[in-house]
């Protein structure tokens, strides 16, 4: 066979040595297309951990950029590490797909605001970046509403943000703080969550769950306030990453660029 560059030969056999084990080649990355097995090999050294992102490219058809997205921002390393009491108050195995469904801290680094963002601010900006906000929330999350309107007694409720879980079959209300958790936070989401099983909620859906997006939060205080709760509740941080200014990213190079510029190096 002839024709092939000098990097595709070198990442053939990266290939090989990555993945000397012909079963996991035929099960795993040999359903994965070339270009999804460059970007497992060239950002993720751990074997193990290449693997995760390879079996989760395949089940939720991942494209490359999505995958290259997903592994630049760790999302298999945040997942699961929100500070909930979904075990006191699901069911398993519901309970533990809950858990895993979130993820802390969540990576707001497509909205190009600054950190003094305030709430209404950061509700616009995810709307208006819905589709990087539901993959930064992971698979399985509809968009419902933003200020979604609930009548309770004759007064007037908003929820900031409301979503459907397709595969945990539940609302998911989550609600967006710009500073740090604080305990009576729970009390409000609580009171959010018994209005949309009452109001929303079908006889076939799960329990509603809710998530307290803060700036910060303590994980000890967080923990306690969780505790005697007895609706479903996580609580995770959100990290804000501001955008290069407009005269600077007009001064770097692009990715077609950089590729020309290797190329004809090469």
């Amino acid at each position: 066979m002839k024709g092939f560059s000098r990097a595709n030969l070198m990442y053939m056999r990266a290939f090989a040595e990555a993945w000397p084990d012909a079963e996991i080649v035929q099960q795993l990355v040999g359903r994965l297309p070339w270009g999804h097995n460059l970007v497992l090999l060239s950002k993720l050294k751990d074997a193990e951990n290449r693997k995760r992102y390879a079996e989760r490219a395949i089940e939720y058809a991942w494209s490359r950029n999505v995958l290259n997205i997903h592994i630049e921002t760790r999302l298999l390393e945040r997942e699961g590490n929100a500070v909930t009491n979904f075990e006191a108050n699901l069911p398993k195995p519901h309970s533990d797909l809950a858990r895993e469904s979130l993820k802390d801290p969540y990576l707001f680094d497509f909205l190009g605001i600054g950190q003094e963002a305030d709430e209404r601010e950061i509700e616009n900006a995810l709307v208006q970046h819905i589709t990087r906000f539901l993959i930064e929330l992971g698979a399985g999350f509809a968009f419902v509403g933003r200020q979604y309107h609930l009548e309770v007694g004759g007064d007037d409720f908003f929820i900031d943000l409301l979503f459907y879980h397709l595969k945990l079959r539940c609302y998911v209300v989550v609600e967006l703080k710009t500073g740090a958790f604080k305990p009576e936070h729970t009390g409000q989401l609580s009171f959010y969550l018994t209005a949309v099983d009452v109001q929303l909620k079908s006889e076939h859906d799960q329990p509603t769950i809710g998530l307290l997006l803060c700036k910060t939060q303590n994980r000890i205080v967080a923990e306690y306030a969780l505790r005697d709760t007895n609706k479903p509740i996580g609580v995770a941080e959100y990290q804000l990453v501001e955008s290069l200014p407009v005269e600077l990213t007009k001064n770097l190079p692009s990715i077609e660029q950089i590729e020309q510029e290797l190329g004809d190096l090469s």
